[in-house]
């Protein structure tokens, strides 16, 4: 199965960049590529569903996916429920580091149309690496304003827009 990993520092405290990664309902505002994210159910603050709609390399791919949030190892793992690709799961992670965040989005997926695989999943990975690449600098870009803000402080990702 094809694997796309991407990481990108932030200069920004990892409880700020945390609690941006983790607010995927505002990926739209700030993600060029991203047409909607939508919480669909949330049972508990671990658990969560997600509609996504992303476009990619001019295809639009739209999927549920089930999320497990884990707010202290500042990682949130999810997987595919139903949707475009015949397989997509992976996580998101923020770690510390001297100058900041580390922010890593780790992807592992399946086009689903095994005759064409070997065709098509270098091409696949190649545009969910541009696409991720994208959506961690949009998300740098959103944080760069909050760069000397303490992490003591309430999250106020408006004023970043």
């Amino acid at each position: 199965m094809p694997r796309v990993e991407v990481e990108l520092p932030i200069a920004v405290p990892p409880d700020t960049v945390w609690a941006a990664v983790v607010d995927v309902e505002r990926y739209p505002h700030c993600m060029a590529s991203v047409d909607s994210v939508v919480i669909t159910e949330q049972p508990d603050a671990r658990h969560r569903t997600t509609a996504w709609s992303v476009r990619l390399q001019g295809s639009v791919l739209r999927w549920t996916e089930a999320e497990v949030i884990d707010p202290a190892a500042r990682r949130f793992d999810f997987r595919q429920l139903t949707g475009d690709l015949g397989e997509f799961v992976g996580h998101w992670a923020v770690d510390a580091t001297p100058g900041g965040s580390l922010v890593t989005l780790h992807a592992d997926f399946d086009i689903g149309i095994p005759l064409l695989a070997e065709m098509l999943n270098p091409i696949a990975a190649k545009a969910l690496r541009e696409n991720a690449e994208e959506m961690l600098a949009a998300l740098r870009q959103q944080l760069a304003p909050l760069k000397s803000r303490r992490t003591d402080q309430p999250l106020d990702l408006t004023a970043a827009k």
